[in-house]
């Protein structure tokens, strides 16, 4: 940053580059240090001679804006230099014109909806990977202006293999992108459904998209004030520094039971086979600052010659309410043929919720709960034992990389394994046998695969 009390510039090099691109979408940083917040703070500065122009700059939630060296903190130093007016109360500035630069959060996925009926000329995401898709494309929506000032979007961001985002920016920060962009290259895209189309420039709608790169080394104010910086990155341990460092968008901390190359993709299920729908609910309350689980609905499928196909994969973190909802519209979805597979949680309260489901949600529809007893890798094992021998197929669609990049690291801690709960579970509960270690386990295999009027006898194993 160039600052004096009448001039504030973006330093040569990535940051100059970011605010002058025209694209409609811009994403910017990819590396831990190249000058982020301030390219963000100061892009909305160019328009503050219109009375009318707006910016809003979304951060998760608001501690992240509140916090030491956070957004609020650091705009404090640029923005009264041009006579701007803050509200810390409503974390808002207002410029002698009128104009207004605001920042805010979506915490809840719920909360995107607080901005229905706005018009924002500017749009802003600081570290996009925080948020979900859902809550960038509905903003996206909210992202216009009678101003004067073409509406666009910018935003900020750390590699994160596992973020939709990497989907959204693959040509420039996924490696196996099979038509690789330059930084600083602009493309046009269209959405189809969930999906993204790069199209011609010119196409109808389209929107224009580029991504900026840029690291620790093209931030040399802060390499000048903090020489120590690098060895600190270069300190981390061997993912995160790849990451935080060299931006690398594809470092994953891979396990033992699954790999990326043993899985085939196709572009859809077989006509004929025996499916269920397998859901692992998530019975971790969603908290500020916490990581909780995801409530995860996966729609296995295994034809007559023993292939196995992952069809679809529901992953989301609501509330009870509304995954009731979304388990009914599913169901519905998947039609009656589709058996449904709930994992039941230990205890008089996991009870109660499979007798609510069986008897309230999914009344009709082929509903059996599945307990189980045997460690989450020893769950897992079988349907290692088939992706590890190319029997494993995935339909191509938007959760394909979230699923990939949950399994490659299993079993690992500092991952959610969500995911592979529900495939091993599906997979165990349409094969022979699959994690049964009791009597219980045998009943509820047995009525989940071929006696589904079985009472509650015990069978000898």
């Amino acid at each position: 940053m160039a600052e004096t009390t009448d001039r504030i510039s973006p330093q040569p090099g990535p940051q100059t580059e970011f605010l002058a691109c025209p694209a409609d979408i811009v994403g910017y940083g990819g590396s831990a240090g190249g000058g982020k917040t301030f390219a963000e703070l100061i892009e909305p500065l160019r328009h503050i001679h219109n009375p009318r122009f707006n910016a809003v700059i979304f951060r998760r939630n608001s501690e992240q804006i509140r916090q030491s060296g956070g957004l609020w903190e650091a705009s404090q130093s640029i923005y009264p230099l041009l006579g701007a007016k803050g509200r810390e109360q409503t974390l808002e500035w207002r410029f002698p014109t009128g104009a207004s630069i605001r920042f805010d959060s979506m915490q809840f996925e719920r909360d995107k909806l607080q901005f229905q009926g706005a018009e924002i000329a500017l749009l802003e995401f600081d570290e996009l990977t925080h948020f979900s898709e859902g809550q960038f494309w509905y903003l996206v929506s909210r992202n216009r202006t009678t101003c004067g000032v073409r509406p666009y979007i910018r935003a900020t961001f750390n590699p994160d293999p596992n973020s939709w985002v990497k989907r959204l920016f693959a040509p420039w920060v996924d490696r196996r992108y099979p038509n690789p962009a330059k930084s600083g290259e602009i493309r046009w895209m269209l959405r189809d459904g969930d999906s993204i189309v790069w199209v011609e420039p010119g196409t109808p709608d389209a929107k224009s998209v580029t991504f900026i790169r840029s690291t620790v080394y093209d931030n040399k104010i802060l390499l000048a004030k903090d020489p120590g910086y690098v060895a600190s990155l270069k300190a981390l341990p061997l993912i995160d520094r790849m990451r935080l460092l060299d931006g690398d968008w594809d470092a994953v901390e891979s396990g033992n039971m699954f790999r990326r190359e043993w899985f085939t993709f196709v572009d859809r299920g077989p006509a004929s086979a025996r499916r269920i729908r397998y859901w692992d609910l998530a019975s971790t309350e969603v908290k500020e600052g916490k990581d909780p689980d995801w409530t995860v609905g996966l729609l296995l499928a295994i034809d007559s010659d023993g292939r196995i196909y992952v069809e679809d994969i529901i992953r989301v973190r609501e509330s009870p309410g509304t995954i009731e909802k979304l388990i009914r519209s599913t169901a519905e979805m998947d039609g009656r043929t589709v058996g449904i597979r709930i994992e039941q949680e230990p205890g008089s309260s996991g009870k109660i919720v499979i007798d609510h489901y069986t008897r309230h949600v999914l009344q009709g529809f082929d509903i059996r709960p599945i307990k189980v007893s045997a460690s989450k890798t020893d769950r897992a094992k079988p349907i290692s034992a088939q992706c590890e021998a190319g029997n494993v197929y995935l339909v191509r669609a938007h959760w394909n990389n979230d699923f990939i990049n949950e399994v490659v690291p299993f079993p690992n801690p500092n991952v959610h394994d969500d995911q592979v709960d529900t495939f091993s579970g599906a997979y165990s509960t349409l094969s022979l046998g699959g994690w049964a270690e009791s009597s219980s386990d045998l009943m509820d295999l047995a009525r989940a695969l071929y006696l589904p009027n079985i009472g509650d006898e015990t069978i000898d194993s």
